[in-house]
């Protein structure tokens, strides 16, 4: 498989196609962020029950597995920015038609066409970064593409917030957002990679165990995040915090998340062999999970220890993604782009459940359990392929 970059072989940092790239990855960000609330309040206000907004909202990571492995093929009949753009459009349409959309059915194929056109979104939109970006300052790349996407996430609730949720208001700011990400990836299409492929195919399933540090690196962010965010207050209750002083617990997260991101990721640009610091990373935040019912007592200190767990997890992600992008190009970057995305659904579905469990059967204790056993069978992956010498 061979990719047809301008950017192949050039050292230098192509800013408008990462801008380009990036905006687009905002608009993901902003979507989830200020939909996800959005949606399930309306669907509140007209009567329907939990267990229904739970279903409908479920139906998202559903569309985000169907929509995975149509990128790749998207991309290669339409090329990037196009296909961006499309998706782009069909987002925003879709966004918009639930303000419109009288019965509740509606909602379900709405659903379906908004995550899968925000999935390959934002597998294109890693997979152009990645191609674009010299090997020696990927990492400062993928560090400031994962600072604007959390910044993405935390617009969006702060955007819901001061919106509301009556009204045509809150959608038509998200189509007036969406309108200018698609500027500069309009402006950059004549920058874009061509993806062609040879005569060999292969599933992209099948990257998922080509580059095992990379996807499982993701997997188990997806883990940690999705479970800790959604259980951290439950935890926080029962070992004594308030409601207030958890949730500013959680921010503490999310703050180490944005600001280690870039100084992390220029950090593995120095790195010669970037699982080294995919296994640091996993270290911390194994060490992390250790230490938290010993800094419980003293809130300041879990603030602290929660800063910097945060931001070095996260770093799991961007660290995981430049590791694929320094050993995959082309049709195969694209391909594994969309299997990295996939395995972060797949982390997204098993650490609220496995984190539940384990406070279920262990108490609070259990939610330190859970999350140190992702970060365990990560280290022990990661130190089996390097002593194999394997990716």
């Amino acid at each position: 498989m061979t990719v047809d970059t301008q950017q192949q072989g050039d050292e230098r940092v192509h800013w408008l196609p990462m801008i380009a790239a990036i905006s687009s990855i905002s608009v993901v960000g902003i979507a989830i962020g200020l939909g996800m609330p959005l949606l399930s309040v309306i669907l509140e206000t007209r009567g329907h029950s939990a267990s229904m907004i739970g279903l409908n909202t479920a139906i998202a990571g559903l569309a985000s597995i169907a929509g995975a492995p149509l990128a790749t093929p998207l991309a290669m009949r339409f090329g990037v920015a196009w296909t961006m753009l499309m998706m782009i459009a069909a987002g925003a349409l879709a966004f918009v038609g639930f303000h419109f959309a009288p019965d509740f059915w509606m909602w379900f194929p709405l659903r379906v066409v908004l995550h899968i056109a925000l999935t390959v979104l934002f597998i294109l939109s890693e997979f152009w970064i990645s191609t674009s970006a010299p090997p020696h300052r990927r990492g400062l790349v993928l560090g400031i593409y994962a600072t604007v996407l959390s910044l993405g996430f935390a617009a969006g609730p702060w955007l819901f917030a001061h919106l509301g949720s009556t009204g045509f208001l809150p959608f038509g700011v998200t189509i007036a957002l969406v309108t200018l990400a698609a500027i500069p990836v309009l402006a950059a299409r004549n920058e874009s990679p061509t993806i062609v492929a040879d005569s060999e195919t292969s599933h992209f399933l099948r990257y998922i165990w080509l580059v095992p540090t990379a996807t499982f690196a993701v997997l188990v962010f997806g883990a940690v995040e999705t479970g800790g965010f959604a259980l951290f207050p439950v935890y926080g209750s029962r070992i004594g915090y308030s409601e207030a002083d958890a949730a500013l617990l959680l921010t503490m997260i999310g703050l180490g998340n944005v600001l280690l991101q870039i100084p992390i990721g220029m950090i593995s640009d120095r790195v010669s062999d970037r699982r080294h610091l995919l296994l640091a990373c996993a270290t911390v935040g194994l060490a992390g999970t250790i230490f938290m019912p010993h800094f419980a007592g003293d809130w300041h200190l879990m603030a602290a220890l929660l800063f910097v767990w945060g931001g070095v997890v996260a770093a799991l992600y961007t660290i995981g993604l430049a590791h694929l992008g320094s050993q995959l190009s082309g049709h195969e970057l694209a391909s594994a782009n969309a299997a990295f995305v996939l395995c972060y659904g797949v982390g997204m579905v098993l650490g609220p459940q496995a984190i539940g469990i384990g406070m279920d059967v262990f108490g609070p204790s259990g939610f330190g359990w859970s999350l140190a056993l992702f970060f365990a069978a990560y280290i022990a992956l990661v130190g089996v392929r390097l002593i194999r010498k394997v990716l």
